[in-house]
């Protein structure tokens, strides 16, 4: 029986808890960042920023995931979040390209001049 409940839990057509488990998750982070700014947590301030773009990561992977449950149970609201989802990657790879690569805007507005 265990085997049939593990299995189910990345069957993403036919079971939402996966997407469940990782919008959990990515509070959970987000509660980490929040809490790695205050002073009696000074030890984890140098991961703060991880924690901000694990937690975004995290939501967008939970997105990602209802939605192959909603493409085949809620084609309505499957629709609705393809917008978002667009906009969650968009900001993510902002994110990773600016905060985690280090590079400055002022490159980019170089390189779209061009």
């Amino acid at each position: 029986m265990s085997e049939k409940v593990s299995g189910d839990l990345f069957d993403l057509k036919n079971d939402p808890r996966l997407s469940m488990y990782l919008y959990r998750a990515g509070f959970g982070c987000w509660l980490l960042y929040i809490m790695a700014g205050a002073p009696f947590l000074g030890i984890l301030r140098y991961y703060r920023t991880d924690l901000g773009i694990l937690c975004f990561f995290m939501m967008v992977a939970g997105l990602s995931a209802s939605m192959v449950y909603d493409y085949y149970h809620n084609a309505s609201l499957y629709e609705q979040k393809k917008k978002w989802l667009a906009i969650g990657y968009a900001v993510l790879a902002a994110l990773i390209y600016f905060v985690v690569l280090d590079h400055a805007p002022a490159e980019v507005v170089r390189w779209l001049a061009h």
